[in-house]
């Protein structure tokens, strides 16, 4: 999520690569259950827990030690978004179910996050954009799933998805060769 550019800043390594893999990987993995080719279980949710939530919350906080609010922003919300994801499909809150109409703004409400997030990229690159842009479409596509109640509408989500975290891992393959090799090996635009 973060598109600064620099190797490093004040010694710390640019963060960027293990924010994008964490939440690329575990929005494919999601986005495959979408698809409906397995459950949501502990395999998604573990995932969501310790790569998609821990390891966004570690490159974030390493995104604000470099100065970098913008990635820092992205990856500390999104790897709490995998931390209350979790939380409200194991029922890990006692009592406290939450309903279609929740849901739906639950998603919608990070949705709008995304949206001016998207923005923010403008000034990034392309790879950077088709992130932001593709999660901006998942997010509402996945709201309105839940507040209309079609389920087939998953499917759509779990396509987008699966495009979403897919331009995350690339974008994260290229921060991470291209700074290694010092020239450019995968195009970021």
């Amino acid at each position: 999520m973060a598109d600064n550019g620099s190797s490093s800043a004040g010694g710390i390594a640019n963060p960027a690569g293990l924010g994008l893999l964490a939440f690329g990987m575990t929005t494919v993995l999601l986005s495959l259950h979408n698809l409906g080719l397995f459950g949501l279980d502990s395999a998604v949710l573990s995932m969501g827990i310790l790569y998609g939530g821990t390891a966004q919350i570690i490159a974030g906080i390493f995104e604000f030690r470099r100065g970098n609010t913008f990635g820092a922003t992205a990856f500390t919300s999104y790897g709490f978004f995998w931390l209350t994801f979790v939380l409200i499909n194991t029922g890990m809150i006692p009592g406290a179910a939450a309903d279609s109409v929740s849901l739906g703004t639950y998603f919608a409400v990070w949705g709008v996050l995304t949206l001016f997030l998207f923005v923010g990229t403008l000034k990034g690159t392309r790879a950077t954009q088709s992130v932001f842009l593709t999660l901006t479409l998942l997010f509402f596509v996945v709201a309105v799933k839940d507040l209309t109640g079609i389920p087939e509408i998953a499917y759509v989500a779990g396509a987008i998805g699966t495009i979403c975290g897919g331009a995350a891992m690339y974008t994260a393959f290229g921060e991470i060769l291209n700074e290694q090799h010092g020239r450019t090996l995968l195009p970021l635009g």
